[in-house]
């Protein structure tokens, strides 16, 4: 289901939310499929459960997943996603743009650059 990689600088935590939330966006994951435990994450990746339980935390706080007392975490539907991920998408976007015309960055190169990244995401 997910690998982690010691040698990158993001925390354990960070690759195991972004993994799971990559499951869930390409629908490998579906809307209410049950997340798996805790305890049973933990052990497959040979962490500390507490780790996942940041991981399960952070993907809530998103809106990629929700638990139910006693029974666990589950996906969340998309559209329970999508509006408020774009919205904190969006911020992160102003700010990169900010600081890139800062740099001497021109929009219109910028705009260049996004419009070909969405090309080759299309591809």
């Amino acid at each position: 289901m997910l690998s982690l990689n010691y040698r990158d600088s993001r925390p354990i935590y960070e690759q195991v939310r972004d993994g799971l939330r990559r499951l869930i966006i390409t629908g490998a994951l579906q809307a209410g499929d049950k997340l798996p435990s805790v305890r049973a994450m933990a052990g497959q990746l040979a962490i500390n459960p507490n780790t996942i339980q940041r991981a399960y935390e952070a993907l809530e706080q998103e809106g990629y997943a929700y638990s139910v007392p006693g029974k666990g975490s589950f996906a969340a539907l998309p559209q329970d996603v999508t509006d408020k991920r774009r919205e904190e998408l969006f911020k992160q976007l102003d700010t990169t743009v900010q600081e890139l015309v800062y740099l001497g960055m021109s929009r219109e190169e910028i705009g260049r650059r996004c419009i070909a990244e969405g090309k080759e995401e299309s591809k």
